[in-house]
């Protein structure tokens, strides 16, 4: 293991924005912050918004600079990835913005029943060999509806075709509410939803930007759960 990495782990071990279960803690007990995110961590009433597999960190980050008024959590497994967003929060100072370091399997023994509002998955693996873990496939899309508030929303933000039409075959199959959709975010949606989701959808990673200098095509889409 590289010295970067270790150093990495050794942080984020001592980052109170930083939150690392063990794998045991998990089956046995679930996590003490289940349905408490904001009493207990965040300390505050506020809309929960997760970003799944978030990597870098950098639209959690994105995010809770542009909407302050709502509660952030990036839950990735990559320990050494996740530490460069928790790293910028503490920099900027942050409050409104937190990490948990998991796989997104289990995110149902981490956040309560309807605790969440909305859902982010950015440039999740389209995993072209294995649909069923896909993570707009139907064994997630059960596992957001325990989760979500009625009413909540998951964004979807891909450059991946096979992902993002799949998704759109799974919305139809379970007839889930489809409130915007677009092959290409930055050539016709940006144009047409208010200024505030523009800054949203125009957050950038470091790979969008590798990508979209590759001439790779975005695609969004934004539904809710039944």
């Amino acid at each position: 293991m590289g010295k970067n990495k270790l150093f990495r782990f050794a942080e984020n071990a001592t980052f109170d924005h930083v939150v690392q279960p063990t794998f045991t803690e998990l089956s046995e007990k679930g996590l003490p912050l289940r349905g408490r995110w904001n009493s207990d961590f965040f300390k505050r009433d506020a809309p929960l918004v997760l970003e799944l597999g978030c990597g870098r960190g950098e639209y959690t980050v994105g995010l809770a600079r542009l909407q302050p008024q709502n509660n952030y959590v990036g839950v990735d497994i990559k320990g050494a990835r996740l530490w460069r967003g928790a790293r910028t929060a503490r920099e900027e100072g942050l409050t409104n913005v937190g990490f948990l370091r998991t796989h997104v399997d289990h995110i149902t023994r981490c956040f309560g029943p309807h605790e969440v509002d909305q859902i982010w998955l950015t440039f999740s693996d389209p995993q072209l060999e294995k649909p069923r873990k896909r993570l707009t496939s139907p064994l997630f899309l059960a596992r957001y509806k325990e989760i979500l508030k009625p009413g909540g929303v998951i964004h979807l933000k891909t450059d991946s075709p096979v992902l993002y039409e799949y998704t759109l075959e799974m919305i139809a199959e379970h007839k889930l509410p489809l409130y915007e959709q677009s092959a290409n975010v930055y050539t016709d949606l940006v144009h047409r939803v208010s200024p505030e989701e523009q800054a949203v959808l125009n957050i950038r990673t470091y790979y969008e930007s590798m990508w979209l200098e590759e001439g790779r095509t975005i695609h969004y889409a934004r539904f809710g759960i039944r």
